[in-house]
């Protein structure tokens, strides 16, 4: 018996199983073969993310049918770019990558974040120590204040617009890089006050939910020494966001199973771990023309603002 010849046989017929085999592949978008590709934010806990992710994903193929693959690209940069390729879908990403991507490649806002206590929209706060000579955003006029990087919304853009707009001028602005960083330097005393997050206290503990929250376990009086002496005007939350082309019967009836499954029980913690999400809400682009706005007035450009975002 020949076996070479055999095997031969063997070989050809696998061959051409494995080159015809892609002709029949379903490659319907959608599909197994072309699942809907969601981006995520980058983020230092990303094994907790994508566990998270997947669970979520595993609803939405239940609820739609269609089959989802999740990632999280390198930085905001590689999320946007992904709408410009082809390589991304859908978007969960900040406001400022959001406006980037609509400005670059025409993404579309549909739903925004829902936060704790309700918050569909997020600001900054000054912050003092309490004793001081400062007792409103004006009397920073020729003081050290802290923020935190140039990309944040709440720790920078934000508060920055609203000195512009009383017409106060710090005289020396340090870069904290974080909003903990900014509250431990007015409490030690490094700068007379400081920009961070503002997030109302817990409805139903009255916990302390801001920046000064971050460094409680350090500092336990520090919500009584560091007080807030004013807020920044506030803008739409994070959006969920897809791209320009993407089938309307199909956006719709994913947008559905999002805000179906934040709203359920089972969805509801696993929404929670993925970015502290509470809840979804429609959203149009139009809701953050305001933020637009203000950054066009203060000469700044989305897309310097997001090649400095941190991760």
């Amino acid at each position: 018996m020949n076996y070479a010849k055999i095997y031969l046989v063997i070989l050809f017929a696998i061959l051409a199983k494995l080159s015809i085999m892609p002709l029949f592949a379903d490659k319907t978008f959608g599909s197994k073969d072309n699942p809907i590709r969601l981006a995520l934010v980058p983020s230092q806990e990303a094994g907790k993310v994508i566990s998270n992710a997947e669970k979520l994903m595993e609803h939405l193929h239940e609820k739609t049918g269609y089959y989802f693959t999740a990632y999280m690209p390198a930085n905001y940069i590689v999320a946007i770019e992904g709408f410009g390729s082809s390589k991304v879908d859908i978007a969960m990403v900040t406001t400022f990558s959001y406006l980037l991507a609509n400005q670059k490649y025409g993404a579309t806002a549909a739903l925004k974040i829902v936060r704790r206590n309700g918050d569909t929209c997020y600001g900054g706060q000054f912050l003092a120590l309490k004793g001081s000579n400062i007792r409103s955003i004006k009397d920073l006029h020729g003081k050290r204040v802290a923020f935190t990087d140039p990309a944040s919304g709440s720790g920078y853009v934000l508060p920055k617009a609203m000195l512009k707009k009383l017409g106060v001028q710090p005289a020396q602005e340090v870069f904290a890089q974080r909003h903990d960083n900014v509250v431990m330097m007015i409490y030690q005393r490094q700068v007379d006050a400081g920009a961070a997050y503002y997030s109302a206290p817990d409805k139903k503990t009255g916990e302390l939910q801001d920046a000064r929250a971050l460094v409680k376990k350090q500092y336990p009086d520090v919500a009584e020494k560091v007080v807030n002496i004013g807020y920044t005007e506030k803008i739409t939350n994070d959006p969920i966001s897809f791209r320009r082309d993407f089938p309307p019967d199909m956006k719709a009836r994913i947008v559905k199973a999002l805000v179906d499954y934040a709203n359920s029980a089972e969805g509801k913690p696993i929404m929670i771990h993925l970015y502290g999400i509470e809840g979804l809400l429609p959203v149009k682009d139009s809701d953050y023309d305001g933020l637009r706005a203000m950054l066009k007035e203060q000469g700044m450009d989305v897309e310097e603002l997001v090649k400095k975002t941190k991760k």
